[in-house]
């Protein structure tokens, strides 16, 4: 345990009282200048430390840092998140970092976090606005065993993964416009980005990258936005516990990955079905193979869209840009 570990600790475990500087020096066996550089170190992190010459130093409130401190002893995962949860106060890009991660040979369940990104991933190489302690920026790296056919089921698990954590944490009514997005009131707060490493004989990794608006201003966010974007503060007009959200959707993304792995996707594809904006719409979709506009009417069993076309032809549709057009 390194020194500002053991300090961090040892305020903790005070739950808020005093502690003085001199019984800090002297349990920890190092001099007071020294426990006053790790506060110091502590309060540039994000922690509220309280100092006084006469009662010594005190955390003043639980701090919301995306830290492992702050969320490993929380977590009530099995795998995800419990024995590699890397953390970043500032980096280019939650999937860069997993997916060098997962090249080397890192788990399945290993957890890459940043308070900041300075190059947050979207699809189609787009840019996910990512400021510093306002949301949550994570990916997780899976190495499933499955069919390559069922590839596309994973990208319903982590949308229904997410959805059920808004509903459970921020008490929000998501709805998922297929494949990649979580909207609110028609409006963007998690984007979804899955990036696959695939050979002959399967999946070799996923790494699942989530962005999730949390305590963003509305007023905050760029103007050159495709959709118009909210967050769970816009939403509620106060601030939410990324701590606690974080702690959250590991658990319901766990839960359901687990159970595609065993055979059960069936309860996740209708829950995400329940929750689609785009069964029985009208959109158009960019495709690899070109544009498909017709009406969004199922999603099958291989997590791919179902359209049927302004000819009557029923197309399977595994990826693409989705618009949902206006009724006449």
């Amino acid at each position: 345990m390194t020194l500002r570990e053991a300090v961090l600790l040892a305020l903790k475990e005070k739950k808020g009282e005093w502690v003085s500087g001199e019984a800090l020096s002297e349990s920890l066996q190092v001099s007071r200048t020294a426990v006053w550089k790790q506060v110091k170190t502590l309060l540039g992190e994000g922690y509220e430390v309280e100092s006084s010459t006469k009662k010594g130093y005190r955390l003043s409130a639980p701090a919301d840092l995306l830290s492992p401190e702050e969320v490993c002893p929380g977590l009530a995962t099995e795998v995800f998140g419990r024995n590699n949860y890397i953390y970043y106060r500032e980096t280019d890009s939650t999937n860069t970092r997993a997916r060098l991660l997962a090249s080397e040979g890192y788990p399945e369940g290993t957890v890459v976090v940043a308070e900041m990104q300075t190059a947050g991933k979207g699809r189609r190489g787009r840019n996910w606005y990512s400021p510093a302690s306002q949301g949550i920026y994570v990916s997780v790296i899976m190495r499933p065993v499955l069919p390559l056919k069922e590839i596309s089921r994973v990208s319903l698990v982590v949308a229904v993964a997410v959805a059920e954590t808004l509903e459970a944490e921020l008490n929000l009514k998501p709805r998922i416009k297929w494949p990649n997005d979580i909207l609110i009131n028609n409006r963007k707060i998690v984007g979804m980005l899955s990036e696959a490493i695939t050979d002959m004989d399967g999946i070799e990794y996923i790494v699942t990258g989530i962005g999730l608006n949390i305590n963003n201003q509305i007023e905050d966010f760029p103007e050159d936005l495709r959709t118009p974007p909210t967050s769970a503060m816009a939403e509620h007009d106060r601030p939410s516990s990324r701590v606690k959200v974080l702690q959250s959707l590991l658990w319901h993304l766990e839960n359901h990955y687990m159970q595609l792995l065993a055979g059960n996707f069936a309860l996740t594809l209708e829950k995400a079905k329940s929750l689609s904006m785009v069964i029985g719409q009208e959109v158009r979709l960019d495709t690899v193979n070109g544009f498909v506009v017709g009406q969004a009417i199922d999603i099958d069993d291989s997590g791919f869209l179902l359209v049927r076309d302004q000819q009557g032809i029923i197309q399977t549709v595994m990826s693409g840009e989705i618009s949902i057009l206006p009724r006449n």
